[in-house]
């Protein structure tokens, strides 16, 4: 599997979310599944098959935690921002207005697992992204978006 470009506080609240199913999740789990076990019949035992469910979807995600985490290329921006020359680039902070309706919008270009469209976090692999990347304040853009094109203006590039 290669490498998975991710920033520094997409990794952090990854490791958060593992941290927290592994020393508060999981052990919850085995105690749901214990207690579960000591109202008899496991066949017919709703609570015992819902806490086994809940325990494989916990693994799952910890294993899938563990994946992502050991494949991230961790990239902190704050460290990268003087090669980056103004240039909008993987984990930087982009202000762009529309040219159709002059409305301005925020954006944050982070990795797939991290982006969250109504929190302005979008994908290096969106659109939206791939039309910014390299472009600087003032340049102009257009994005081919699943309703056609639409043109932007870059305002402002941080590196946040």
């Amino acid at each position: 599997m290669h490498q998975i470009p991710m920033t520094l506080k997409g990794a952090e609240k990854l490791r958060k979310e593992l941290e927290e199913l592994k020393t508060i999740k999981r052990p919850m789990m085995i105690s749901a599944i214990s207690n579960a076990r000591e109202h008899g019949d496991l066949k017919e035992n709703a609570e015992y098959h819902a806490a086994r469910e809940e325990q494989s979807f916990c693994e799952g995600r910890i294993k899938e935690l563990e994946s992502k985490l050991s494949h991230a290329q961790v990239i902190d921006i704050t460290k990268i921002s003087n090669r980056a020359n103004g240039r909008v680039v993987f984990g930087s902070t982009v202000r762009v207005r529309s040219l159709e309706t002059d409305e301005e919008y925020t954006y944050c270009i982070v990795g797939d697992d991290e982006a969250d469209f109504k929190n302005n976090l979008i994908s290096i692999n969106s659109p939206m992204a791939r039309g910014l990347i390299g472009k600087i304040a003032n340049d102009f853009t257009v994005i081919q978006a699943p309703g056609g094109e639409a043109e932007y203006q870059v305002i402002k590039v941080e590196y946040l």
